[in-house]
């Protein structure tokens, strides 16, 4: 029987509740494994007890990022791999995409020091490159510069690298889909609206996946995908990822992020696909 752990983190105000959780674990134990569900900061676990360990809804990791890169480090069987883990939980990753030739949104970083370089001539978002959820992001126009320069000395002042990016307009209109893969192959895809109201501040808490719907992927989008998860370092190793795409000014896919480490997997809303992810999970753990 194999033995599998479902992580997650302590409960909190800023910290949603995994829907999946429950239902992934029931699945896991009906196809015959035994399933823990693990707090990956916990001293008291013994990760090395597991077959596999599965990073699920680790979502104050990105407060915490050094150590909880340190935590996967210690980890042996994890998913997806440390390595992986480390390379995705900074956003400069998309700089690596970009070199690789795939498309993404245009991104400048801002490190603690450097001077507010915003642009003059169109709106924009800034965001920490360690982050998740829209956790301190916000949207500004031209006007709005000495907001957005507080937000930018807020992210500097708590050691965070900012992100500067171009408002991508398409997301108001045609949103963001995300594309799930899990064992190597398309899952499922869903589709929300904006999450980045205009004059919401940084540091409110926003509604991550607004009007999450079903969505089927075009070939486009799903060339896009595979483009991204091609150029990840090391992703032959990948147990699962959810590519999110938003539509450029070109009409063209874009990655707006690719989620490696604790993406949500929306079984809540993709019921058909929960035997599938149990199945992928009970080979790698038998692997």
């Amino acid at each position: 029987m194999p033995r599998t752990a479902l992580v997650t983190c302590r409960p909190g105000p800023q910290v949603g509740v995994d829907r999946d959780l429950p239902v992934l674990a029931d699945a896991l134990r009906a196809a015959g494994a035994e399933v823990s569900v693990a707090v990956w900061d916990d001293p008291a676990v013994d990760w090395t007890a597991f077959d596999l360990v599965l990073i699920r809804s680790t979502w104050d990791y990105s407060w915490r990022a050094a150590e909880f890169v340190a935590w996967t480090r210690r980890v042996p069987r994890l998913a997806n791999p440390a390595d992986i883990v480390r390379w995705n939980s900074d956003k400069r990753y998309l700089g690596d995409l970009a070199a690789a030739g795939v498309p993404v949104v245009p991104t400048r970083y801002l490190a603690p020091g450097a001077a507010p370089d915003l642009p003059d001539d169109q709106e924009y978002v800034i965001k920490p490159a360690s982050g998740a959820g829209a956790r301190y992001a916000a949207r500004y126009t031209p006007g709005e510069h000495a907001t957005a320069v507080r937000h930018l000395e807020r992210l500097h002042a708590e050691g965070l690298t900012a992100m500067v990016q171009p408002y991508v307009r398409a997301v108001d209109s045609s949103g963001e889909r995300a594309l799930l893969y899990f064992g190597g192959e398309l899952l499922h895809a869903s589709r929300k609206g904006a999450v980045l109201a205009p004059g919401t501040a940084f540091d409110e808490r926003k509604v991550s996946h607004p009007g999450l719907e079903p969505w089927r992927p075009t070939l486009e989008e799903a060339a896009v995908a595979r483009r991204a998860l091609a150029a990840v370092p090391g992703g032959d190793r990948l147990l699962y990822a959810r590519v999110d795409l938003v539509t450029g000014e070109d009409g063209q896919s874009r990655v707006m992020e690719l989620e490696l480490v604790e993406p949500n997997l929306f079984l809540w809303l993709h019921p058909g696909s929960v035997q599938r992810v149990a199945e992928a999970v009970l080979k790698a753990a038998v692997r």
